[in-house]
């Protein structure tokens, strides 16, 4: 008989300890598609996470134009900003709202109203784009349902074809 010292020392015998020093092949399997499931869930949280900060960015413009545009509105009707007889009041473009526009009410007419710093640009729209571009115009006489660029700037809205991440399109925002 053997002694069980040489026995384990033995080629061809393993001792129990022998099987705990490495990992099976299906082991590494499971493990890999672990990780490949993880890191696919967190790609996706990435992209969600981009495209929340991109609406946010969205509604930021939107607002920033908007308000631009009522508030050339109110000085067109308060006659500081030129229109005329047949002008519905509000902006001929979207650049007029930055640029600025003489004040009617300085006798020398050197001073300019400025309604916005700069014009935001529409954060889904291609970066090479100049500013005003990435914006879709609706005239005040066209209709909500099928906005139309006209005379005057009434509303903006993106050109975007994708939808929100709440179901509505961006074009409707």
């Amino acid at each position: 008989m053997i002694p069980a010292r040489r026995a384990r020392n033995c080629p061809g015998t393993r001792s129990p300890r022998a099987w705990q020093r490495g990992f099976t092949l299906i082991e590494l399997l499971i493990t890999v598609a672990i990780l490949a499931m993880l890191a696919g869930g967190a790609m996706t949280f990435a992209d969600v996470a981009v495209q929340r900060t991109q609406e946010q960015e969205l509604r930021s413009a939107l607002r920033q134009i908007r308000e631009g545009i009522d508030a050339y509105k109110v000085a067109a009707d308060a006659n500081r900003v030129k229109k005329s007889a047949d002008e519905s009041g509000y902006p001929p473009d979207l650049d007029s709202l930055w640029r600025g526009v003489p004040d009617q009410s300085d006798p020398k007419r050197e001073k300019k109203i400025y309604f916005m710093r700069r014009l935001p640009r529409d954060p889904l729209a291609d970066p090479s784009l100049p500013a005003a571009a990435t914006w879709g115009l609706r005239s005040y006489a066209s209709e909500a349902a099928d906005p139309q660029p006209g005379r005057d700037v009434f509303d903006v809205y993106s050109l975007s074809p994708r939808v929100s991440l709440g179901g509505r399109p961006y074009r409707e925002w």
